[in-house]
């Protein structure tokens, strides 16, 4: 596997739901032993469920590991701070609606639109990617093309 890029709060973050996901590893195991327990296999959809989900939590478990281990924190890369990449907040203004729009740009697993967080591989962020304060872009969205100003770029 490649390396994966991560700002610091993303690397924490894929720690915690590391954590979580190995507490759940026991508690499901417990409950795979329970279904288990209750007769025929071949008919019994708690056990199947069960099997399921603790498949679902293993291969999460081991996706996490690898990109935690071949994991490259941003805030430690000498990187050009004054240009829009990995780790950016950017504050821009939409020169249609002139509507202030502030993101930050973050690795897929690091993404929450809700939050103000985007992937790295959004369109939008692909459009960013590169320019700098004062600049313009123009950037082609499924939505249609949006225009933004780039008012500012920091790196927190």
């Amino acid at each position: 596997m490649s390396d994966v890029y991560l700002t610091k709060e993303g690397y924490e973050k894929l720690k915690e739901e590391l954590e979580k996901l190995n507490h759940e590893k026991l508690e499901i195991a417990r409950e795979v032993d329970e279904t288990r327990a209750q007769g025929d296999l071949k008919e019994n959809a708690g056990y199947h469920a069960a099997k399921e989900r603790q498949g679902m939590i293993f291969s999460r478990i081991h996706d996490l590991q690898i990109k935690l281990q071949n994991a490259k924190l941003v805030d430690d890369l000498q990187i050009n701070k004054d240009e829009i990449r990995l780790g950016a907040t950017v504050t821009m203004m939409d020169e249609v609606s002139k509507n202030r729009i502030v993101y930050t740009l973050g690795s897929t697993d690091e993404a929450d639109p809700g939050q103000g967080r985007i992937s790295v591989s959004s369109p939008l962020a692909q459009g960013l990617l590169g320019a700098k304060a004062g600049e313009t872009v123009r950037i082609k969205l499924p939505g249609g093309e949006k225009i933004l100003g780039i008012l500012k770029v920091e790196y927190k």
